[in-house]
């Protein structure tokens, strides 16, 4: 089993900034696809935004323009950096890794704990 860890939550006013961290300790961080979702009260889980293995990269419609996936495989680190909040990005942020050739295409997955983002004023 993979601990992963997110961090950098919290409260924020309309139109603020926060940035999420995501700290994955396995081998060849390098070869993992890694991606961020979100579930707010009362909804489904979202996917929010993937970076690939091979650094491409996919957001929300409701993000893009906003938000900004990134990676450190150095440091075995994902980032969400989210910018122009609004009220509907209140949620619990998930970090999300998978080994497979193809986002989501295999059985190996890994899941954060998973930290929560309230927009509010």
């Amino acid at each position: 089993q993979v601990h992963i860890v997110e961090s950098g939550g919290g409260l924020v006013q309309p139109g603020g900034s926060l940035r999420l961290s995501c700290a994955a300790p396995v081998a060849e961080f390098s070869r993992y696809n890694m991606a961020w979702y979100r579930q707010a009260p009362g909804k489904q889980r979202e996917l929010v935004a993937v970076l690939t293995y091979y650094d491409s990269t996919t957001y929300a419609e409701s993000v893009r323009g906003r938000f900004t996936i990134s990676r450190d495989n150095a440091k075995n680190t994902g980032d969400l950096q989210m910018n122009s909040l609004v009220t509907e990005d209140t949620a619990i942020y998930y970090c999300y890794i998978d080994p497979c050739a193809r986002f989501g295409a295999c059985e190996s997955a890994f899941w954060g704990q998973g930290t929560q983002v309230t927009v509010s004023s």
